[in-house]
């Protein structure tokens, strides 16, 4: 049970921070600038919850890691439909408080107009991207972070620096994709605002649910993949020796 309450846990700090960095910070209206602070907040928020609550979980903080995870054989299915609910619950909860802390703004905080960063793509979203681009942005940078994630916690010797390398490439992410989608990679990140927020960014979160997920399979896929690659180089090279 500690390790869904830690997910639910670290799913809603991500959203808070992160979010919270588009709408309290003030970033949002500031790209391309804005980009690189929240960048880092996403980035430096994934990192604090690897070495805060890595060791109970796993620090996996998103249905599309969960996936990736699983589809690689490293955790069975029926523990991962607990990470993905447990991540829901977690990014509606973090969206939730970051409404109410809003909502304390003495001149009033207009939800449905200034939104909680939330997703999505269209002529009056960010860079003006249709719905084809997002969803094969969201599925490339999905499919990057998750098959880094799953390499970088592969090999016991990056233990200590898996969370810098996680954060890093989250990071770089956004410099590259944010004006796309506002960068996903996450359906959790993407439904708990969307819930909130209502509207444009329901109607729209299909996709940054199943994009995250075709790109987390994908990276799972070929992280099993590779490792029965690198067992049947290994056994052939034990029986030639």
């Amino acid at each position: 049970m500690s390790k869904f309450v830690a997910e639910a846990f670290g799913t809603a700090i991500l959203v808070l921070i992160g979010c919270g960095a588009i709408v309290i910070g003030g970033y949002g209206p500031s790209f391309p600038l804005g980009i690189v602070p929240v960048g880092l907040a996403f980035g430096l928020s994934i990192m604090a919850m690897v070495y805060t609550i890595g060791p109970v979980s796993g620090c996996h903080i998103n249905p599309a890691v969960t996936v990736g995870v699983a589809m690689a054989g490293r955790m069975p299915w029926s523990e991962a439909a607990g990470y993905i609910i447990a991540q829901v619950i977690g990014g509606l909860a973090g969206a939730l408080i970051l409404y109410g802390l809003l909502s304390g703004k003495l001149a009033g905080y207009d939800l449905a107009k200034s939104g909680l960063g939330q997703n999505g793509w269209g002529a009056d979203y960010l860079g003006g991207y249709g719905a084809g681009s997002a969803f094969i942005v969201e599925v490339i940078a999905t499919f990057i972070f998750v098959f880094t994630i799953l390499r970088a916690t592969a090999v016991d010797q990056f233990g200590a620096v898996a969370g810098l390398a996680i954060g890093l490439t989250l990071f770089i992410l956004h410099l590259a994709f944010i004006n796309v989608t506002g960068l996903s990679v996450n359906p959790a990140r993407s439904l708990g605002p969307a819930i909130v927020v209502r509207g444009q960014a329901l109607a729209q979160v299909w996709l940054f649910i199943l994009a995250p997920a075709i790109g987390g399979a994908l990276a799972g896929l070929v992280d099993r993949a590779s490792g029965t690659a690198r067992w049947t180089s290994e056994r052939a090279l034990k029986e030639v020796a």
